[in-house]
């Protein structure tokens, strides 16, 4: 605990705290720092000190597309759905703190006729994340409402591809808030395209149990879930890793799984499908604190 003393002065800081705690699949060790800044100034404070005394980190929000490995990790986990939660809506464009909610953002949108974030209703994670993976749904991403990254970094300079973008190529870039342009629409019709979709997602997800969300990126000819299905993998479990009965591009902690029992049904899955139908699934989670990643 040599450190503590100094992270308490960058915000709310817990010690071995278990990050299954912090992810939705309800996996990972523990982190031997957790901190919260409370600013951007604690925040860029906090990442001097941390290169400062060579400690690993990993900035997180809600945790909902990591698989964290069931190994302790000895580093600092920096979370920032805390404190960086603030919008601002200015006309057709809303301003957002990396940290907050891209449901709650969503629907705040809904409520002042603005459409564009329709599709993200039903994404769990934070609006950084949304931004670092291009996070889509219904054949719209995040690029398709994205003005500018905070440092106002222009969108067509993001290298957005499918769930990906140019954070992913740099690790130590930090996005700390982003800027949408909407469009004005009548907020009950928007309100319908989202109850319609909720209830979509409702009959076709397994929303009942912990999971990451589709765990492998669509292949272009075929989602990747009709590969899984036709394998004959839906419902297949791995002590309790098990591939949903409901979507079978979703793997969902079924009874107390470890992370392990979720890598090794993901690497089945690829490995089978690959001696099926000669396609590699690539997986949409990010493997975090892993001796190996697949």
């Amino acid at each position: 605990m040599e450190y503590l003393n100094e992270l308490e002065q960058f915000g709310d800081v817990l010690v071995n705290e278990p990050l299954l705690q912090h992810t939705t699949l309800k996996v990972g060790g523990k982190a031997k720092y957790f901190v919260y800044p409370k600013n951007e100034v604690h925040l860029m404070s906090l990442l001097n000190f941390i290169k400062e005394n060579e400690l690993d980190y990993k900035i997180i929000g809600k945790g909902s597309n990591l698989l964290a490995s069931d190994d302790d990790y000895d580093g600092v986990v920096i979370c920032l759905d805390r404190y960086f939660d603030e919008v601002v809506f200015e006309k057709n464009y809303v301003s957002a703190y990396a940290g907050g909610s891209i449901i709650y953002l969503a629907y705040e949108a809904m409520k002042r006729g603005l459409s564009g974030l329709e599709f993200a209703s039903g994404i769990p994670g934070t609006i950084g994340g949304a931004v670092y993976m291009n996070a889509g749904a219904y054949k719209c991403e995040i690029k398709d409402i994205l003005d500018a990254v905070w440092v106002w970094m222009k969108a067509d300079e993001c290298e957005f591809a499918y769930r990906t973008s140019i954070f992913k190529k740099h690790p130590d870039w930090i996005i700390l808030a982003v800027r949408f342009h909407l469009t004005e629409k009548d907020p009950q019709e928007i309100k319908d395209i989202m109850d319609s979709r909720r209830a979509r997602r409702m009959a076709s997800q397994p929303l009942d149990k912990p999971s990451a969300g589709s765990v492998f990126k669509n292949p272009d000819d075929h989602p990747a879930w009709h590969y899984i299905e036709e394998s004959g993998l839906r419902g297949k479990r791995i002590n309790g890793a098990m591939v949903s009965c409901k979507h079978a591009n979703f793997i969902v902690n079924e009874d107390h799984a470890k992370a392990q029992d979720i890598l090794d049904l993901i690497e089945l899955i690829q490995c089978t499908v690959k001696e099926k139908f000669g396609i590699e699934l690539k997986t949409e989670v990010e493997c975090f604190n892993w001796k190996k990643n697949s």
